[in-house]
């Protein structure tokens, strides 16, 4: 099981950057910037949260929340990338980058606690908060490291990973009522041991110093 779950991840984190390659190809191409993929990349991720909120009007619509939730994440990624390789990548940019990313994330999970608290789970409402919790000390952690001249990208949670576990969520959340809560559950269970592995990973690496 060690030893899958890192082979998959990788298998995973490939796929990705062959994608995000083809795309930045397209990208080039156009006159796009960088800043407004950055605005359109929040943009559709609120617009997702909002979505999945009024879900009570039909299933249907945690299909489109997680839609736009998928495309709002992908461009997230693409503005940095692109930025990078027309080479107007600034320190000021990055940190905005960074910074955005959390803003989308953080409404598609504050979106779904509402869910959750909308239909009495209030257990599920504490663990959405516990998975928010994680999901920025991830990024957090992995900042601090890389302040300190270290590598910090290590673990199974990363964002990637973490958009495609809630999106899973609201695509199969409408076959059953738990399974939301079950991903949600996922998340912060992985978001929180990928905080412990970059706080070992930290410690071990300043003790080899």
């Amino acid at each position: 099981m060690t030893r899958t779950l890192p082979r998959v991840q990788r298998a995973y984190t490939n796929e990705v950057r062959r994608v995000a390659a083809n795309s930045m190809s397209q990208l080039e191409q156009t006159r796009v910037t960088p800043d407004a993929l950055t605005a359109a990349g929040v943009l559709l991720c609120i617009a997702g949260a909002i979505v999945v909120y009024f879900e009570y009007a039909g299933w249907g619509l945690f299909w489109i929340g997680a839609a736009l939730f998928v495309v709002g994440s992908i461009l997230d990624i693409l503005d940095g990338a692109l930025a990078r390789r027309r080479g107007l990548g600034t320190p000021f940019g990055a940190f905005i980058d960074s910074t955005v990313d959390r803003v989308g994330e953080a409404f598609m999970l504050g979106a779904i606690s509402l869910v959750f608290m909308r239909d009495g789970y209030e257990w599920a409402v504490g663990l959405t908060f516990a998975a928010l919790t994680g999901s920025f000390l991830v990024s957090y952690t992995r900042a601090r490291a890389e302040a300190l001249g270290l590598k910090g990208d290590v673990g199974i949670g990363s964002r990637a990973e973490r958009v495609v576990v809630i999106t899973t969520g609201l695509v199969l959340a409408p076959a059953h009522e738990f399974v939301l809560p079950a991903a949600i559950a996922l998340l912060t269970a992985t978001a929180w041991l990928t905080v412990v592995q970059r706080v070992l990973a930290v410690r071990a690496q300043l003790h080899a110093r």
